[in-house]
């Protein structure tokens, strides 16, 4: 049939026809098959190896070399409710290819290698019934295919199998090994085709448009196999709904990180850099400004800043010469002098060089040292709320409201 169709016969491997089977291989008995245009075998004994010689062996790793698709096909009358290895390509304890037909749980399982990992696929199907069946597997690349009796079961997109076979790669027919997985029934027309969608020569009218009977009955019989695996499945998902209704009383916390720290649900903590107060919500971080009191200094006091401090205290200030200096200000006289609690004390620091000419030397307001013209204030430290931006001037920084904010009590570093 497969000639007919125009293939190359170098592009297949009749695996019955290669093993040399006959009526006296120790294990199986000639019989009458679902025709009598090929051999069929009974396997029945378990007392049998029915593999490849090594010749075999090697015309079939030169085959499936460097190939990205193959169909395997079989027509097979299985033992009702047995399983067994219909066909088995492997290297000692690796399998290559490995078509398993499980009637304990009916199941056909394709093992497979996938970089050097092994692989199984399982296709819920009763195939051991005591009744004639065709089965293909055809893989193209990832694609995976599977007919039983030319209707489309399963379709798949698997890992790539691994198709470079072994040099000590063996076939074995109807069993794994020669002790595992015996298969019990009768083994008609057992093919590799190294074709696209070789699944066609074994059922030529696949496309056809008017269904038979036996694809009704074919259908009937999936019906019920999906009933039985739906079954199944329900049995599972009621399992799981009863594992779900156990964690409903359980309670997830969402927790907030902010710069590395982790904070629980309804947590509150002091944002320094910004003054603001914060607190954990729901996973959520939401913070408010700090409101600062109004300041009433007394006359011989004014508002400074004070490190670690978001509000301004009132410190006492320091006159010189009619010129008021608040907390740390400095005015340079035959030395420089820091106002100190209200008085102004002597400051021995040593003013660093500038590298910039005597011309372009700025001496910034209540300062001692002076810098060069252009100099950055703001990046001295010079304090400005969340609000409020600083900018630098001549000889002082100061700070302004964005754009959309105004100042709180006329202090432009907390604006709102």
């Amino acid at each position: 049939t497969a000639v007919g169709f125009g293939m190359d016969p170098d592009l297949q491997i009749d695996i019955i026809t290669e093993l040399d089977l006959v009526n006296t291989t120790l294990g199986v008995t000639q019989v009458s098959g679902l025709h009598n245009a090929s051999k069929a075998f009974l396997f029945q004994d378990i007392e049998r190896e029915i593999h490849a010689a090594p010749h075999v062996s090697e015309k079939l790793i030169q085959l499936f070399r460097n190939k990205s698709e193959f169909t395997f096909l079989a027509t097979l009358q299985q033992k009702a409710s047995t399983s067994g290895v219909i066909l088995s390509i492997r290297e000692l304890e690796h399998s290559y290819f490995e078509l398993e037909s499980s009637g304990l749980r009916d199941e056909i399982r394709y093992h497979y290698r996938f970089n050097g990992k092994s692989r199984t696929e399982v296709f819920p199907y009763r195939l051991a019934d005591g009744q004639w069946h065709k089965i293909a597997v055809s893989l193209s690349a990832s694609h995976l295919l599977l007919h039983v009796d030319c209707n489309r079961i399963y379709e798949r997109i698997i890992d790539p199998p691994q198709m470079n076979l072994t040099p000590e790669s063996n076939l074995w027919l109807g069993q794994r090994n020669r002790k595992h997985g015996f298969f019990k029934g009768v083994i008609q027309d057992v093919k590799v085709i190294f074709i696209p969608n070789g699944y066609i020569t074994q059922c030529p009218n696949l496309n056809r448009t008017c269904p038979t009977c036996s694809d009704f009955l074919s259908l009937v019989q999936g019906i019920m196999d999906l009933q039985e695996l739906l079954a199944k499945m329900t049995a599972k998902l009621n399992y799981a709904e009863t594992r779900l209704s156990q964690l409903e009383d359980c309670h997830c916390e969402k927790t907030c990180q902010v710069n590395g720290l982790i904070y629980r649900d309804k947590d509150s903590w002091v944002e320094d850099d910004h003054c603001r107060n914060c607190t954990c919500k729901s996973g959520v971080v939401e913070c408010r400004r700090m409101s600062c009191p109004p300041l009433d200094c007394p006359p011989d006091a004014l508002p400074v800043h004070v490190e670690s401090q978001c509000c301004k205290i009132c410190k006492a200030k320091c006159i010189y010469g009619g010129k008021v200096l608040a907390e740390g200000q400095r005015v340079l006289t035959k030395s420089c002098r820091e106002c100190r609690n209200g008085v102004l004390v002597k400051v021995t620091e040593t003013c660093p060089p500038l590298n910039c000419s005597e011309k372009d030397h700025v001496l910034p307001e209540n300062q001692c040292c002076s810098v060069c013209r252009g100099h950055n204030f703001c990046a001295e430290g010079h304090r400005c709320g969340e609000n409020s931006e600083c900018k630098n001037w001549n000889t002082k920084a100061t700070c302004e409201c964005k754009n959309g904010y105004l100042s709180v009590q006329g202090d432009s570093a907390y604006c709102e």
